[in-house]
Protein backbone atom coordinates (compact mmCIF):
# COMPACT_ATOMS: atom_id res chain seq x y z
CA UNK A 1 0.00 0.00 0.00
CA UNK A 2 1.08 3.10 -0.62
CA UNK A 3 0.12 4.70 2.49
CA UNK A 4 2.61 3.17 4.43
CA UNK A 5 6.43 3.30 4.68
CA UNK A 6 8.38 0.73 2.92
CA UNK A 7 12.15 0.19 3.72
CA UNK A 8 14.17 1.73 0.52
CA UNK A 9 16.23 -1.62 1.04
CA UNK A 10 13.04 -3.31 -0.27
CA UNK A 11 12.00 -1.12 -2.75
CA UNK A 12 14.89 0.15 -4.00
CA UNK A 13 18.44 -1.27 -3.17
CA UNK A 14 18.94 -4.66 -1.94
CA UNK A 15 18.85 -7.74 -4.08
CA UNK A 16 15.88 -10.31 -3.77
CA UNK A 17 17.92 -12.84 -2.53
CA UNK A 18 19.53 -11.15 0.35
CA UNK A 19 15.50 -9.50 1.30
CA UNK A 20 14.71 -13.82 0.93
CA UNK A 21 16.91 -14.08 3.86
CA UNK A 22 15.98 -11.77 6.32
CA UNK A 23 12.05 -12.31 4.89
CA UNK A 24 9.51 -13.36 7.62
CA UNK A 25 9.20 -16.59 5.73
CA UNK A 26 13.03 -17.13 5.87
CA UNK A 27 12.69 -16.74 9.64
CA UNK A 28 9.62 -18.42 11.12
CA UNK A 29 10.45 -21.48 8.62
CA UNK A 30 13.84 -21.86 10.31
CA UNK A 31 11.96 -21.52 13.44
CA UNK A 32 9.97 -24.39 12.56
CA UNK A 33 12.80 -26.20 11.10
CA UNK A 34 14.84 -26.14 14.61
CA UNK A 35 11.52 -27.61 16.18
CA UNK A 36 11.56 -30.27 14.06
CA UNK A 37 15.48 -30.77 15.03
CA UNK A 38 14.26 -30.46 18.65
CA UNK A 39 11.64 -32.84 18.85
CA UNK A 40 13.64 -35.34 16.77
CA UNK A 41 16.38 -35.40 19.41
CA UNK A 42 14.60 -35.39 21.84
CA UNK A 43 12.52 -38.48 20.79
CA UNK A 44 15.68 -40.33 20.41
CA UNK A 45 16.94 -39.35 24.03
CA UNK A 46 13.98 -41.12 24.95
CA UNK A 47 11.41 -38.47 24.89
CA UNK A 48 8.04 -39.86 24.52
CA UNK A 49 7.55 -38.68 21.21
CA UNK A 50 5.86 -40.44 17.97
CA UNK A 51 7.33 -40.80 14.26
CA UNK A 52 4.02 -39.15 13.38
CA UNK A 53 4.14 -36.09 15.32
CA UNK A 54 7.91 -35.66 13.76
CA UNK A 55 6.30 -36.03 10.41
CA UNK A 56 3.29 -33.74 10.86
CA UNK A 57 5.89 -31.26 12.03
CA UNK A 58 7.96 -32.16 9.03
CA UNK A 59 5.22 -32.17 6.70
CA UNK A 60 4.00 -27.98 7.56
CA UNK A 61 7.60 -26.73 8.06
CA UNK A 62 6.43 -24.08 4.73
CA UNK A 63 2.49 -24.55 6.21
CA UNK A 64 3.14 -20.56 7.23
CA UNK A 65 -0.06 -18.32 8.08
CA UNK A 66 1.89 -15.46 9.01
CA UNK A 67 -1.32 -13.10 9.63
CA UNK A 68 -2.98 -15.66 11.99
CA UNK A 69 0.14 -15.22 13.83
CA UNK A 70 -0.06 -11.47 13.88
CA UNK A 71 -3.28 -12.00 15.67
CA UNK A 72 -1.45 -13.74 18.13
CA UNK A 73 1.19 -11.56 18.86
CA UNK A 74 -1.11 -8.77 19.15
CA UNK A 75 -3.07 -11.16 21.94
CA UNK A 76 -0.11 -13.07 23.48
CA UNK A 77 2.14 -9.99 23.81
CA UNK A 78 4.67 -12.51 22.62
CA UNK A 79 6.72 -13.30 18.86
CA UNK A 80 8.18 -16.77 19.80
CA UNK A 81 4.51 -18.08 22.08
CA UNK A 82 2.49 -16.75 18.77
CA UNK A 83 4.36 -18.91 16.17
CA UNK A 84 3.72 -21.66 18.49
CA UNK A 85 0.39 -21.44 18.31
CA UNK A 86 0.38 -20.85 14.34
CA UNK A 87 2.85 -23.71 14.04
CA UNK A 88 0.38 -25.74 16.51
CA UNK A 89 -2.85 -25.02 14.53
CA UNK A 90 -1.41 -26.94 11.57
CA UNK A 91 -0.36 -29.49 13.71
CA UNK A 92 -2.57 -30.44 15.89
CA UNK A 93 -1.33 -34.15 16.76
CA UNK A 94 2.59 -32.54 17.57
CA UNK A 95 1.24 -29.32 19.32
CA UNK A 96 1.91 -30.88 23.25
CA UNK A 97 5.35 -31.35 22.43
CA UNK A 98 6.33 -28.19 20.39
CA UNK A 99 9.08 -26.13 22.02
CA UNK A 100 9.81 -28.86 24.51
CA UNK A 101 12.49 -28.21 27.06
CA UNK A 102 13.26 -24.81 24.60
CA UNK A 103 13.01 -20.60 25.77
CA UNK A 104 12.72 -18.47 23.07
CA UNK A 105 16.46 -18.19 22.18
CA UNK A 106 16.26 -21.62 20.89
CA UNK A 107 14.71 -20.30 17.81
CA UNK A 108 15.35 -16.86 17.94
CA UNK A 109 19.08 -16.59 18.56
CA UNK A 110 19.86 -19.98 16.58
CA UNK A 111 17.85 -18.70 13.41
CA UNK A 112 19.73 -15.64 13.71
CA UNK A 113 23.23 -17.60 13.46
CA UNK A 114 21.82 -19.57 10.27
CA UNK A 115 20.78 -16.87 8.82
CA UNK A 116 23.41 -14.62 9.30
CA UNK A 117 26.16 -17.12 8.38
CA UNK A 118 23.74 -17.87 4.67
CA UNK A 119 23.93 -14.19 4.21
CA UNK A 120 27.73 -14.04 5.11
CA UNK A 121 27.94 -17.20 1.50
CA UNK A 122 25.42 -14.39 -0.36
CA UNK A 123 28.23 -11.79 0.17
CA UNK A 124 31.16 -13.69 -0.29
CA UNK A 125 29.87 -14.60 -4.10
CA UNK A 126 29.80 -10.91 -4.76
CA UNK A 127 33.12 -10.02 -3.30
CA UNK A 128 34.43 -12.97 -6.06
CA UNK A 129 32.90 -10.99 -8.46
CA UNK A 130 34.31 -7.96 -7.80
CA UNK A 131 37.26 -9.54 -7.54
CA UNK A 132 37.31 -10.73 -11.14
CA UNK A 133 35.57 -7.54 -12.47
CA UNK A 134 38.72 -5.80 -11.31
CA UNK A 135 40.87 -8.48 -11.71
CA UNK A 136 40.02 -8.13 -15.48
CA UNK A 137 39.99 -4.21 -15.59
CA UNK A 138 43.54 -4.53 -13.80
CA UNK A 139 45.44 -6.53 -16.24
CA UNK A 140 44.06 -4.88 -19.34
CA UNK A 141 45.26 -1.72 -18.26
CA UNK A 142 48.55 -2.89 -16.62
CA UNK A 143 50.88 -0.72 -18.42
CA UNK A 144 48.60 2.70 -18.88
CA UNK A 145 50.83 5.38 -17.12
CA UNK A 146 48.48 7.52 -15.19
CA UNK A 147 49.52 10.19 -12.50
CA UNK A 148 49.90 8.76 -8.40
CA UNK A 149 49.02 11.02 -5.81
CA UNK A 150 49.72 11.76 -2.12
CA UNK A 151 47.95 14.22 -0.19
CA UNK A 152 45.58 14.18 -3.36
CA UNK A 153 48.65 16.00 -5.02
CA UNK A 154 50.40 14.57 -8.00
CA UNK A 155 53.41 12.98 -6.87
CA UNK A 156 54.76 9.87 -9.44
CA UNK A 157 53.40 7.74 -11.97
CA UNK A 158 51.80 4.82 -11.46
CA UNK A 159 49.55 2.37 -14.14
CA UNK A 160 45.63 2.47 -14.26
CA UNK A 161 46.06 -1.48 -13.51
CA UNK A 162 47.78 -0.86 -10.20
CA UNK A 163 45.72 1.32 -8.84
CA UNK A 164 42.60 -1.19 -9.23
CA UNK A 165 45.00 -3.89 -7.55
CA UNK A 166 44.70 -1.23 -4.69
CA UNK A 167 41.01 -1.43 -4.99
CA UNK A 168 41.07 -5.34 -5.14
CA UNK A 169 44.00 -5.72 -1.98
CA UNK A 170 41.25 -4.36 0.15
CA UNK A 171 38.69 -6.56 -0.41
CA UNK A 172 40.73 -9.54 -0.09
CA UNK A 173 41.20 -8.46 3.35
CA UNK A 174 37.58 -8.55 3.69
CA UNK A 175 37.46 -11.36 2.42
CA UNK A 176 39.93 -12.81 4.68
CA UNK A 177 38.20 -11.61 7.43
CA UNK A 178 34.53 -12.75 6.16
CA UNK A 179 36.27 -15.97 6.14
CA UNK A 180 38.14 -16.10 9.26
CA UNK A 181 34.33 -15.23 11.00
CA UNK A 182 32.38 -17.68 9.28
CA UNK A 183 34.30 -20.82 10.10
CA UNK A 184 33.84 -19.68 14.02
CA UNK A 185 30.64 -19.78 13.60
CA UNK A 186 28.55 -21.68 16.24
CA UNK A 187 25.27 -22.60 16.79
CA UNK A 188 23.62 -21.73 20.27
CA UNK A 189 22.31 -25.16 20.23
CA UNK A 190 20.14 -25.70 23.50
CA UNK A 191 20.74 -23.95 26.72
CA UNK A 192 17.94 -23.48 28.16
CA UNK A 193 17.22 -20.26 29.87
CA UNK A 194 19.97 -18.99 31.38
CA UNK A 195 22.73 -21.70 29.80
CA UNK A 196 22.92 -24.17 32.34
CA UNK A 197 20.30 -26.65 29.91
CA UNK A 198 18.76 -27.50 33.61
CA UNK A 199 15.17 -27.56 31.56
CA UNK A 200 17.00 -30.50 29.23
CA UNK A 201 18.66 -31.90 32.37
CA UNK A 202 14.85 -32.49 33.98
CA UNK A 203 13.93 -33.96 30.58
CA UNK A 204 16.52 -36.48 30.11
CA UNK A 205 16.23 -37.25 33.80
CA UNK A 206 19.68 -35.60 34.28
CA UNK A 207 21.71 -37.58 31.79
CA UNK A 208 24.42 -35.17 30.83
CA UNK A 209 24.87 -37.16 28.27
CA UNK A 210 21.99 -37.18 26.50
CA UNK A 211 21.92 -33.57 26.66
CA UNK A 212 24.76 -33.45 24.54
CA UNK A 213 24.32 -35.67 22.18
CA UNK A 214 20.70 -34.07 21.81
CA UNK A 215 22.57 -30.69 21.15
CA UNK A 216 24.90 -32.47 18.93
CA UNK A 217 22.18 -33.73 16.98
CA UNK A 218 19.94 -30.39 16.35
CA UNK A 219 23.63 -28.68 15.18
CA UNK A 220 24.37 -31.17 13.13
CA UNK A 221 21.05 -31.30 11.40
CA UNK A 222 21.09 -27.63 11.14
CA UNK A 223 24.76 -27.89 9.05
CA UNK A 224 26.56 -26.78 11.76
CA UNK A 225 29.30 -28.94 13.05
CA UNK A 226 29.42 -27.27 16.85
CA UNK A 227 27.88 -25.41 19.10
CA UNK A 228 28.62 -22.46 21.25
CA UNK A 229 30.87 -23.75 24.60
CA UNK A 230 28.99 -21.66 27.15
CA UNK A 231 26.40 -18.87 27.10
CA UNK A 232 23.68 -17.40 28.96
CA UNK A 233 20.47 -17.02 27.43
CA UNK A 234 21.93 -16.03 24.26
CA UNK A 235 25.15 -16.13 22.32
CA UNK A 236 27.45 -14.10 23.18
CA UNK A 237 26.35 -10.60 21.62
CA UNK A 238 30.37 -10.21 20.57
CA UNK A 239 29.29 -12.30 17.84
CA UNK A 240 26.77 -9.69 16.21
CA UNK A 241 29.72 -7.25 17.09
CA UNK A 242 31.91 -9.17 14.82
CA UNK A 243 30.06 -9.74 12.04
CA UNK A 244 29.03 -6.38 11.78
CA UNK A 245 32.77 -5.28 11.71
CA UNK A 246 33.48 -7.72 8.72
CA UNK A 247 30.31 -5.86 6.90
CA UNK A 248 31.62 -2.39 8.18
CA UNK A 249 35.27 -3.96 6.36
CA UNK A 250 33.77 -4.15 2.85
CA UNK A 251 31.62 -1.22 3.40
CA UNK A 252 35.03 0.87 4.09
CA UNK A 253 36.76 -0.65 1.26
CA UNK A 254 34.17 0.00 -1.01
CA UNK A 255 33.56 3.36 -0.33
CA UNK A 256 37.66 4.19 -1.35
CA UNK A 257 37.12 2.78 -4.30
CA UNK A 258 33.75 4.76 -5.32
CA UNK A 259 35.36 8.18 -3.64
CA UNK A 260 38.26 7.63 -5.93
CA UNK A 261 36.16 6.54 -8.90
CA UNK A 262 33.95 10.25 -8.35
CA UNK A 263 37.94 11.74 -8.18
CA UNK A 264 38.77 10.44 -11.24
CA UNK A 265 35.83 10.81 -12.61
CA UNK A 266 36.04 14.80 -12.10
CA UNK A 267 39.55 14.36 -14.25
CA UNK A 268 37.90 13.22 -17.05
CA UNK A 269 40.70 9.81 -16.47
CA UNK A 270 37.75 6.93 -15.40
CA UNK A 271 34.31 6.78 -15.47
CA UNK A 272 31.42 4.53 -13.92
CA UNK A 273 29.25 3.20 -16.89
CA UNK A 274 26.47 5.86 -18.06
CA UNK A 275 23.01 4.41 -19.95
CA UNK A 276 22.13 5.72 -22.86
CA UNK A 277 18.98 7.39 -21.57
CA UNK A 278 20.34 8.17 -18.04
CA UNK A 279 19.98 11.72 -17.20
CA UNK A 280 22.80 12.94 -15.21
CA UNK A 281 20.72 16.60 -13.88
CA UNK A 282 17.58 17.87 -13.68
CA UNK A 283 18.92 21.29 -14.66
CA UNK A 284 21.89 20.68 -16.47
CA UNK A 285 21.78 18.30 -19.29
CA UNK A 286 25.23 18.03 -20.25
CA UNK A 287 26.37 16.31 -17.07
CA UNK A 288 27.03 12.61 -16.16
CA UNK A 289 27.16 12.39 -12.54
CA UNK A 290 28.99 9.39 -10.77
CA UNK A 291 25.35 8.57 -9.47
CA UNK A 292 26.05 4.82 -8.65
CA UNK A 293 29.75 6.00 -6.83
CA UNK A 294 27.29 8.65 -4.69
CA UNK A 295 24.52 5.47 -3.78
CA UNK A 296 27.87 3.95 -3.25
CA UNK A 297 29.33 5.86 -0.32
CA UNK A 298 26.03 6.91 0.86
CA UNK A 299 25.17 3.32 1.89
CA UNK A 300 28.50 2.04 2.72
CA UNK A 301 28.75 5.25 5.35
CA UNK A 302 25.37 3.80 7.30
CA UNK A 303 26.75 0.31 7.09
CA UNK A 304 30.08 1.43 8.84
CA UNK A 305 27.95 3.35 11.70
CA UNK A 306 26.08 0.55 12.37
CA UNK A 307 29.03 -1.59 13.45
CA UNK A 308 28.99 1.28 16.11
CA UNK A 309 25.83 0.22 17.39
CA UNK A 310 26.09 -3.44 17.44
CA UNK A 311 28.84 -3.10 19.67
CA UNK A 312 26.90 -0.66 22.03
CA UNK A 313 24.77 -3.77 22.07
CA UNK A 314 27.59 -5.94 22.89
CA UNK A 315 28.34 -3.63 25.63
CA UNK A 316 25.32 -3.61 27.02
CA UNK A 317 24.09 -7.05 27.80
CA UNK A 318 23.37 -7.60 31.57
CA UNK A 319 24.37 -10.83 33.27
CA UNK A 320 23.21 -13.72 31.46
CA UNK A 321 20.76 -11.51 29.09
CA UNK A 322 18.60 -8.55 29.01
CA UNK A 323 15.88 -7.66 26.31
CA UNK A 324 17.21 -3.89 25.42
CA UNK A 325 19.02 -6.10 22.72
CA UNK A 326 16.20 -7.83 20.52
CA UNK A 327 14.29 -4.10 18.59
CA UNK A 328 18.17 -3.04 18.28
CA UNK A 329 19.19 -6.14 16.69
CA UNK A 330 16.03 -6.25 13.99
CA UNK A 331 17.24 -3.30 12.68
CA UNK A 332 21.26 -3.56 12.85
CA UNK A 333 21.82 -6.51 11.43
CA UNK A 334 19.47 -7.17 8.60
CA UNK A 335 19.68 -3.76 7.91
CA UNK A 336 23.49 -3.83 7.71
CA UNK A 337 23.36 -7.02 6.07
CA UNK A 338 21.12 -5.29 3.00
CA UNK A 339 22.80 -2.22 2.76
CA UNK A 340 26.44 -4.04 2.45
CA UNK A 341 24.76 -6.31 -0.03
CA UNK A 342 23.69 -3.35 -2.41
CA UNK A 343 26.73 -1.86 -2.35
CA UNK A 344 28.44 -4.87 -3.61
CA UNK A 345 25.73 -5.07 -6.21
CA UNK A 346 26.77 -1.45 -7.21
CA UNK A 347 30.40 -2.64 -7.21
CA UNK A 348 29.64 -5.49 -9.60
CA UNK A 349 27.47 -3.18 -11.77
CA UNK A 350 30.44 -0.40 -11.69
CA UNK A 351 33.67 -2.67 -11.98
CA UNK A 352 31.99 -4.14 -14.89
CA UNK A 353 31.81 -1.12 -17.52
CA UNK A 354 34.02 1.45 -16.03
CA UNK A 355 35.05 3.91 -18.89
CA UNK A 356 38.94 5.05 -19.58
CA UNK A 357 39.88 7.81 -21.60
CA UNK A 358 43.23 7.55 -22.44
CA UNK A 359 43.87 10.54 -24.11
CA UNK A 360 42.90 12.34 -21.04
CA UNK A 361 45.45 10.24 -19.10
CA UNK A 362 48.27 10.85 -20.85
CA UNK A 363 47.75 14.79 -21.06
CA UNK A 364 47.53 14.87 -17.15
CA UNK A 365 50.04 12.88 -17.46
CA UNK A 366 52.16 15.07 -20.11
CA UNK A 367 51.18 18.13 -17.70
CA UNK A 368 53.20 17.22 -14.43
CA UNK A 369 55.72 15.07 -16.22
CA UNK A 370 58.62 17.82 -16.43
CA UNK A 371 58.64 18.28 -13.07
CA UNK A 372 59.18 14.30 -12.08
CA UNK A 373 61.63 14.08 -14.53
CA UNK A 374 64.03 16.80 -13.19
CA UNK A 375 65.70 13.67 -11.50
CA UNK A 376 66.83 11.77 -14.77
CA UNK A 377 67.68 14.95 -16.40
CA UNK A 378 69.85 15.85 -13.19
CA UNK A 379 71.95 12.29 -13.37
CA UNK A 380 72.00 12.97 -16.68
CA UNK A 381 73.61 16.43 -16.71
CA UNK A 382 75.67 15.08 -13.87
CA UNK A 383 76.79 12.63 -16.08
CA UNK A 384 78.27 14.81 -18.63
CA UNK A 385 80.43 16.99 -16.07
CA UNK A 386 77.91 18.92 -14.23
CA UNK A 387 78.21 20.02 -11.15
CA UNK A 388 74.87 18.70 -8.99
CA UNK A 389 74.47 21.15 -6.19
CA UNK A 390 74.47 24.30 -8.86
CA UNK A 391 72.28 21.79 -11.55
CA UNK A 392 69.58 21.29 -8.65
CA UNK A 393 69.06 25.07 -7.70
CA UNK A 394 68.78 25.47 -11.31
CA UNK A 395 65.89 22.85 -11.21
CA UNK A 396 64.61 24.03 -8.42
CA UNK A 397 64.15 27.74 -9.91
CA UNK A 398 63.44 26.61 -13.41
CA UNK A 399 60.47 24.12 -12.04
CA UNK A 400 58.93 27.18 -9.71
CA UNK A 401 58.93 29.74 -12.64
CA UNK A 402 57.10 26.83 -14.74
CA UNK A 403 54.87 25.98 -12.28
CA UNK A 404 54.09 29.46 -11.52
CA UNK A 405 53.35 30.18 -15.33
CA UNK A 406 51.02 27.10 -15.47
CA UNK A 407 49.04 27.87 -12.16
CA UNK A 408 48.96 31.62 -12.24
CA UNK A 409 48.82 32.91 -16.27
CA UNK A 410 46.69 28.96 -17.08
CA UNK A 411 49.92 28.14 -19.97
CA UNK A 412 51.24 25.14 -20.58
CA UNK A 413 54.49 23.43 -18.72
CA UNK A 414 57.65 25.07 -20.02
CA UNK A 415 60.18 23.18 -17.75
CA UNK A 416 61.55 21.17 -20.38
CA UNK A 417 62.02 24.36 -22.61
CA UNK A 418 63.99 26.43 -20.20
CA UNK A 419 66.35 23.47 -19.33
CA UNK A 420 67.07 23.31 -22.86
CA UNK A 421 67.70 27.09 -22.73
CA UNK A 422 70.16 26.58 -19.96
CA UNK A 423 73.73 26.35 -20.94
CA UNK A 424 74.79 25.04 -17.69
CA UNK A 425 72.25 22.04 -18.91
CA UNK A 426 73.67 21.83 -22.32
CA UNK A 427 71.20 19.03 -23.69
CA UNK A 428 69.05 19.74 -26.51
CA UNK A 429 64.95 18.83 -26.81
CA UNK A 430 65.76 16.11 -29.09
CA UNK A 431 67.63 14.28 -27.00
CA UNK A 432 65.50 14.94 -23.48
CA UNK A 433 62.82 12.63 -25.46
CA UNK A 434 63.61 9.60 -24.05
CA UNK A 435 63.62 11.49 -20.47
CA UNK A 436 59.84 12.15 -21.02
CA UNK A 437 58.90 8.64 -22.34
CA UNK A 438 55.78 7.81 -19.05
CA UNK A 439 56.54 4.27 -19.45
CA UNK A 440 59.95 4.97 -17.61
CA UNK A 441 58.34 6.01 -14.51
CA UNK A 442 55.82 3.72 -13.54
CA UNK A 443 58.33 1.66 -11.81
CA UNK A 444 57.21 -1.85 -11.13
CA UNK A 445 53.65 -1.28 -11.47
CA UNK A 446 52.59 -3.48 -14.33
CA UNK A 447 54.76 -6.55 -12.53
CA UNK A 448 53.37 -5.69 -9.46
CA UNK A 449 49.75 -5.84 -11.13
CA UNK A 450 50.30 -9.49 -12.52
CA UNK A 451 51.88 -10.53 -10.00
CA UNK A 452 49.42 -9.79 -7.05
CA UNK A 453 46.75 -11.23 -9.38
CA UNK A 454 48.11 -14.25 -9.93
CA UNK A 455 49.22 -15.05 -6.52
CA UNK A 456 46.54 -13.70 -3.93
CA UNK A 457 43.54 -13.17 -6.34
CA UNK A 458 43.45 -16.28 -8.08
CA UNK A 459 43.32 -18.93 -5.32
CA UNK A 460 40.35 -16.77 -3.76
CA UNK A 461 39.17 -16.71 -7.43
CA UNK A 462 39.24 -20.57 -7.15
CA UNK A 463 37.61 -20.92 -3.71
CA UNK A 464 34.24 -20.19 -4.08
CA UNK A 465 31.57 -19.47 -6.51
CA UNK A 466 31.19 -15.97 -7.80
CA UNK A 467 27.72 -14.35 -8.27
CA UNK A 468 26.43 -12.19 -10.76
CA UNK A 469 24.99 -9.60 -9.10
CA UNK A 470 25.37 -6.17 -10.22
CA UNK A 471 21.75 -5.42 -11.15
CA UNK A 472 20.53 -2.06 -9.98
CA UNK A 473 17.92 0.51 -10.52
CA UNK A 474 19.84 3.27 -11.83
Amino acid sequence: MSDRYVSPFESRYASREMRALFSPEKKFTTFRRLWVALARAEKAMGVDISDGQIKELEEHVDDLDLEKARAYEKELRHDVMAQIRAYGDVCPTARPIIHLGATSCYVGDNTDIIIMREALALLRGKLLTVLRNLKAFALAHKDLPCLAYTHLQPAQLTTVGKRAALWAYDLTLDLADLDALVSSMKLLGSKGTTGTQASFSALFDGDAEKVKKAEEMIAKELGFDAVVPVSGQTYSRKTDSRVMNVLSGIAQSAHKFANDLRILQSFKELEEPFEKYQVGSSAMPYKRNPMRCERMTALARYAVNLAQNAAQTACEQWMERTLDDSANRRLTISEGFLAVDAVLDLYINITSGIVVYPKMIARRVSAELPFMATENVLMNAVARGGDRQDLHERLRLHSMAAGKRVKEEGLDNDLIDRICADPAFGVKKEELSSLLKPENYTGLAAGQTEEFFERVVDPLLKSGQAIAGGKIEV
